[in-house]
């Protein structure tokens, strides 16, 4: 289930997430599991007729579908980024979305803060999501970023391990998701 504060949202088919991902963008779907983040993510993707752009930071939904244990549609597309590809390949991302219109998913914000670990490049990362997020709206793509997290005592979201914060903008959408 996807927990969106106050209200709490059930929706089998997923066809109202699909709804609420494109009126924001980006959106951060947070979680304590990663277990839960992939199970989700690949419900999200079996629901979806659009094409879809995983951008694999972590390796492990990638490690799934190498494993067998998801099936990988045709019309999913997976890029394995690192810090020496990082701009060849989000340009190409950036690219495709720029010229239709795509399901973006970038699992997860860990993955990327444990390959750019410094200030700089967290400001980085941020911008081009941002930019990311803004060419998305204009082919109406939906862009996903995961996260593994939990609530500090002051009700605000910090990233695991570290304690780093999630960008935040108007337009930004944030859910969390459990296991009922």
């Amino acid at each position: 289930m996807l927990v969106k504060n106050p209200e709490q949202i059930r929706d089998n088919n997923l066809k109202q997430f699909q709804i609420k991902f494109k009126q924001n963008n980006p959106n951060i779907i947070l979680s304590s599991e990663s277990f839960h983040q992939i199970e989700f993510l690949n419900r999200l993707i079996n629901s979806t007729e659009e094409p879809v752009i995983i951008v694999d930071m972590d390796l492990l939904y990638s490690g799934y579908i190498q494993s067998g244990m998801i099936q990988k549609k045709d019309n999913v597309m997976i890029f394995c980024l690192d810090k020496i590809n990082w701009v060849g390949k989000l340009s190409e991302i950036i690219s495709k979305v720029s010229k239709e219109r795509f399901l973006v998913i970038i699992n997860s914000f860990n993955g990327i803060y444990n390959v750019f670990d410094d200030f700089e490049s967290a400001r980085f990362i941020n911008s081009c999501i941002m930019l990311l997020a803004s060419i998305g709206n204009h082919t109406k793509s939906p862009i996903l970023i995961t996260g593994i997290a939990r609530k500090k005592e002051n009700d605000e979201w910090v990233l695991l391990p570290g304690g780093k914060h999630i960008i935040k903008s108007e337009k930004t959408g944030v859910y969390f998701l459990k296991k009922v």
